[in-house]
């Protein structure tokens, strides 16, 4: 008969409470999140994610080129704007994987850090029982001296390769543990560390840094003192204001460009100069393109060129202006393009009224080195053969409705309209320097010269110290990381019957390293060749 057992089942584990699940949770996507493959991950999204900065126009950088890329791509560019396409860097889709790559960077750095520091302070361990197993193994021979003379000698052949050496004592023998190669850890931290030092100073530069572009014609007395209403375009930081610029005031006094027989340039060089004190003296200075002008809180760099033309217009009242327009170059020969607009002429000095009507603009080209042959284009960037191909226009402008335009186009509203009409035909008037041009109303245009204008863009970045600092490290760490190897060796000396000793020896590499091999032999050979006092 077979027996019941007739005692309770044991009862059922209870379900584990949310939080042990909600805490597993957060700790294994702690650990995805900082390891070193997630952080490589990030690194490369935050890669693919700053092309369109590259690619797109900025917002931040020039607002005209994105109001162009609207006109140009009507249909996309709506949609790019809604996705941060023209401000990628302040985006939340940039911020997050910036951000996201930030903490991976310190929840992996830190703990390797730590752990680096205990390693530092940790002796080599002890010689392994079973040292034949090792990948490298050299079995035991005999030595004449006794086992601690022998371990001397082993010790000395170690540090003289600059192994850190540990001798050890036991009732069997006497073991010496070495070991190398802690700079590739040192030099991935530092890599690492330096990453994060060149991405905090990215992010405070993003914040505490301003830019601005701006046109100066050689001689123009005015020249432009730092501030956001004198910069034609400029941007500044979160954290910056209007009245956090520094001052300093600039005037362009010369500039010169050389070019190659190819028509590609050669040299540049701007002369300037400075004033960085409230009523404080000008002094003169010099920069290029890739030796910009360093001043104490901002840099001015050269970003280009091209020519300003003089033009002279007398009205019908014989009231004379006198303008120096930029034009701005379209090609690398350039063929410059601009507008020169005087909408405050045909005023009566009899009755002192203006006719908006009689307005004056006009629209052209200019070609540095005429082609020859006829061509549209200049055919040399320097001024060999200048030419100025000029279009009238006489109505309104339009300057005096209150909306921004363009300085360097017509508006071309007023074209369509009719408000503004053409004056001298299809074709365009051609004139060279000290030509004049007289309208079918007796006003007259005079092409007085042209003068060479530089384009500076002014950049401050308070890390920037802090971003070449960590990029230096950086590969100071890099090439340590690529340099190091670790490795560990061990001698056993024991005691022979009678007297000498015998000495065997075994290594471990810890990390990839072809020459182990041949370091290993020599160390070995060195160590059991060596007697106590020889050199």
């Amino acid at each position: 008969m077979t027996a019941v057992d007739e005692r309770p089942a044991p009862a059922a584990a209870p379900p584990p409470r949310l939080p042990r699940r909600l805490w597993a949770l957060l700790r294994n996507s702690w650990r995805q999140l900082t390891s070193m493959r997630t952080a490589l991950v990030l690194l490369f999204l935050l890669a693919v994610a700053a092309i369109p900065g590259s690619v797109l126009p900025q917002r931040s950088v020039n607002t005209e080129n994105v109001a162009g890329y609207f006109r140009e791509h009507p249909v996309l560019a709506p949609v790019l704007d809604r996705l941060g396409g023209f401000e990628v860097y302040a985006s939340p889709w940039f911020a997050a994987i910036y951000l996201l790559l930030f903490t991976s960077l310190i929840g992996c750095v830190v703990p390797r850090l730590l752990d680096h520091v205990r390693a530092l302070r940790t002796v080599p361990p002890d010689a392994p029982r079973r040292m034949e197993r090792l990948p490298r193994f050299a079995a035991a021979q005999e030595r004449p001296d006794d086992p601690a003379a022998a371990a001397r000698v082993a010790a000395a052949a170690l540090r003289k390769r600059r192994f850190r050496t540990v001798v050890r004592e036991s009732e069997s023998g006497i073991t010496v543990s070495a070991e190398k190669g802690h700079l590739k850890e040192t030099g991935n931290l530092l890599f690492h560390l330096a990453l994060l030092a060149v991405l905090i100073g990215v992010g405070f530069g993003h914040w505490y840094g301003w830019h601005g572009n701006r046109l100066l014609v050689q001689g123009a007395d005015q020249g432009f003192c730092n501030s956001v209403t004198q910069y034609d375009e400029w941007s500044l930081g979160p954290r910056v204001e209007a009245a956090d610029l520094p001052f300093f005031c600039l005037r362009l006094n010369d500039f010169e460009a050389a070019f190659q027989p190819s028509g590609q340039p050669k040299e540049f060089d701007a002369t300037v100069e400075v004033q960085e004190r409230q009523d404080g003296p000008w002094r003169s200075d010099r920069f290029t393109v890739n030796d910009p002008l360093r001043l104490s809180r901002a840099n001015v760099h050269l970003l280009g060129h091209g020519y300003a033309v003089v033009l002279r217009y007398t009205d019908r009242y014989a009231v004379q202006q006198t303008k120096i327009v930029p034009f701005l170059p379209r090609d690398g020969m350039f063929t410059s393009e601009g507008v020169a607009q005087f909408p405050d002429v045909n005023i009566d000095p009899k009755t002192d009224k203006r006719a908006e009507d009689l307005q004056v603009g006009f629209e052209g080209v200019y070609l540095p080195t005429v082609d020859p042959k006829g061509g549209p284009s200049s055919v040399f960037p320097a001024e060999n053969d200048p030419v100025l191909f000029l279009n009238a226009y006489r109505g309104n402008l339009g300057v005096d409705a209150g909306l921004p335009g363009s300085v360097y186009s017509l508006d071309r509203a007023q074209l369509v309209n009719g408000r503004l009409k053409q004056v001298n035909g299809k074709r365009p008037q051609r004139l060279t320097p000290g030509e004049s041009w007289t309208l079918d109303d007796g006003t007259k245009l005079e092409f007085v010269g042209t003068r060479p204008f530089a384009t500076l863009a002014v950049r401050s970045d308070p890390t920037q110290p802090l971003v070449l600092g960590g990029a230096v490290i950086g590969l100071i760490g890099l090439m340590l990381s690529l340099a190091g190897h670790r490795r560990r060796l061990w001698f056993r000396i024991t005691p022979r019957d009678g007297s000498g000793s015998l000495m065997e020896a075994g290594g471990l590499p810890r990390t990839d390293y072809p020459g182990f091999d041949e370091e290993f032999d020599q160390i070995v050979a060195a160590a059991r060749g060596l007697s106590e006092g020889t050199p």
